[in-house]
């Protein structure tokens, strides 16, 4: 009983002693915590031998009572001091004007997906969604990239517990769904959305980014087709000036596949940091559909004939703002967002 004693009188003195509502905080956890003092008393009482457990008990529950009653004229005490001092201070004047609200803006990378898709509109194309959740035969089988086939290396693909089931990891799966659906009909859409791969985040990856797939398939559509859409975009994206390289390339689902450059917009092709002194910097894949691809779409590679492309909005847009790090676009960071 004498520890119980000790306990009231150095919990009342400590309560005496605070000052502010933070330091009673403090108290009231160190004694009515998970592990405050009075908290633990409480648990001892089946530890006490039998013939003292009651008294002990009911000593505890008084104490509990005493110092939560003090506590409370305590803590309205305190609230009394900070009206007080609240109203000593120089009234708010309400006739002042108000201070208006800060006013919100679109993401970046919002922002130039709306300019990517306002172009591609312009030059006739349609937005078309597809799903994230694929399956391995749409992401990667129907694009030309069967089973043990090399090319899968290319994509760290993220896997479900379900066999078979997968995040996409880019955005050609939804060429099959979008032939599939319009059935032998001419095509020309954009198909903007999230992509994920299993990739180390650095300054120019992250294991989630949006992508734009572009598909136009017609009876004549040609590379001279795919290089005027892909010159048309890029003068309206980032200048009339611009000057567009094509080089060779592979993709599994396009024949031939090519690399789109342009000239780099900090040094106009001459050499700087940002293009690694070649004066220029890639855009975007492209080339013309696969005839696999389009046989498993249900088009007759012999009457069709079609281009894609894909392009990341997110390196358009450090393209565009010399923008030097891909992580700025998760960090939330208010200084790097009202810059645009």
């Amino acid at each position: 009983m004498s520890d119980l004693a000790n306990l009231e009188q150095r919990a009342l003195s400590e309560l005496n002693a605070t000052d502010g509502e933070e330091s009673l905080r403090a108290w009231k956890t160190r004694y009515f915590g998970e592990q405050g003092e009075v908290t633990l008393a409480l648990k001892n009482i089946g530890k006490i031998p039998g013939p003292e457990r009651a008294a002990y008990g009911k000593e505890c529950n008084r104490i509990k009572a005493s110092l939560g009653e003090a506590f409370e004229v305590r803590q309205q005490a305190e609230k009394d001091k900070a009206l007080e001092r609240s109203l000593a201070e120089p009234p708010i004047d309400v006739t002042l004007p108000g201070r208006r609200p800060a006013h919100g803006r679109l993401h970046l990378a919002t922002q130039v997906m709306r300019d990517i898709r306002g172009i591609f509109a312009d030059l006739g194309f349609q937005v078309y969604r597809s799903r994230e959740v694929e399956d391995d035969e749409h992401n990667f089988g129907l694009l030309n990239m069967p089973p043990h086939h090399p090319a899968r290396d290319m994509w760290d693909t993220f896997h479900t517990m379900t066999p078979g089931v997968l995040l996409r990891t880019h955005t050609s799966p939804g060429q099959i769904h979008v032939m599939r659906q319009f059935k032998g009909k001419p095509i020309r859409v954009i198909l903007p959305g999230m992509c994920y791969r299993y990739e180390a985040i650095t300054t120019r990856s992250e294991i989630q980014f949006q992508q734009v797939e572009g598909l136009a398939i017609g009876s004549r559509v040609s590379m001279a087709d795919l290089k005027g859409t892909i010159s048309a975009f890029a003068r309206r994206m980032f200048g009339e000036e611009r000057q567009v390289r094509i080089r060779s390339s592979y993709f599994p689902f396009t024949e031939p596949s090519i690399e789109v450059d342009m000239d780099c917009i900090v040094c106009a092709g001459k050499g700087c940091s940002l293009c690694k002194k070649s004066g220029w910097l890639e855009i975007m894949g492209a080339g013309m559909v696969h005839p696999t691809v389009l046989k498993n779409g249900g088009y007759d590679p012999e009457q069709f004939t079609g281009f894609a492309f894909g392009m990341g909005p997110q390196r358009i847009a450090m393209l565009k703002y010399a923008i030097d790090d891909i992580r700025q676009f998760w960090g939330n960071d208010l200084r790097f967002l009202q810059q645009f």
